[in-house]
């Protein structure tokens, strides 16, 4: 069984209060690309999680011993994950292969025994993966548990910039209380209902730009000036939009064609670009 987990760009984050948990309260549109991990599945003689590039346990691994727990006792399973999708870039990668894990208990092939509860597992795992579980334009709340599914979006095309990747969430949360970055809950409010009005028409992203920003790029780009650079050459190359994904240090440019942004990627020279149909999975 091969499945797909793909990668998703945040079109907008805007930053809120920091909760008792330790966690911000969040305003975001996630979008997933046709970038993905590939992901192969096999019966094995224990679980097994192996995942090239990546040392040490990840969060797939955690996604199948969960389900483990929640009850799920399918035959055990070797899971191989194939990484297209960079690592710590903001785009989601293993949040998507986390969610692609859990899908595989609401699977026909696979669904056997107690069916565990999929949205509360992905909650424990991670604040990206919920709005996983169903890889779909999405309005994200809270801290990311709370998911709501919008329409497909008018076709478009995006061109990523990862920059070589690794650049960590904590840190830049961090940084962002340091700035004293943020906005009230009240204002969360009111760019959510700005935001499921303007997306829930099917709309493509660039019809809405103006709403579209990132809260946590200064805090990235005080950890990784390089951000900056890489968001100017978009603009140069004539992106109708460029922002940040998540906590960065992808840029995004997002274009109306596919070959709009293949041509802009050809423009910027870049080893590291990547051009992608947005706004619908694989």
């Amino acid at each position: 069984m091969r499945v797909h987990a793909p990668a998703k760009i945040n079109l907008c984050l805007f930053l809120g209060p920091r909760r008792d948990d330790g966690l911000h309260e969040l305003c975001s549109l996630f979008e997933p690309l046709a970038l993905a991990d590939a992901i192969e599945v096999s019966e094995a003689e224990r679980d097994e999680v192996l995942c090239d590039g990546v040392a040490g346990e990840n969060l797939a691994a955690r996604a199948l011993a969960a389900l483990r727990e929640g009850g799920w006792d399918s035959a055990p399973l070797r899971v191989k994950i194939e990484k297209r999708i960079p690592v710590a870039a903001g785009l989601g990668g293993g949040s998507a292969d986390a969610a692609a894990v859990l899908r595989l208990a609401d699977s026909p092939a696979r669904a056997t025994g107690t069916m565990p509860d999929l949205p509360r597992i992905a909650t424990g795992l991670g604040a990206d993966v919920p709005s996983q579980l169903v890889p779909a334009l999405s309005l994200v709340r809270g801290a990311g548990e709370r998911v709501e599914r919008l329409p497909a979006p008018a076709s478009h095309a995006a061109l990523l910039l990862p920059g070589g990747g690794g650049l960590s969430t904590a840190d830049v949360f961090a940084e962002a209380d340091r700035l004293g970055l943020g906005r009230p809950g009240s204002e969360l409010d009111a760019l959510a209902e700005r935001l499921g009005q303007m997306a829930g028409t099917g709309a493509s992203p660039l019809d809405y730009a103006g709403l579209l920003v990132n809260d946590l790029e200064p805090a990235a780009r005080s950890l990784r000036p390089e951000i900056g650079a890489a968001l100017e050459a978009l603009r140069a190359a004539q992106a109708p939009l460029a922002f940040m994904s998540g906590s960065g240090p992808t840029a995004v440019g997002l274009f109306p064609t596919l070959a709009a942004a293949g041509a802009a990627a050809a423009r910027i020279g870049r080893d590291d670009a990547i051009v992608c149909e947005a706004g619908q999975a694989p």
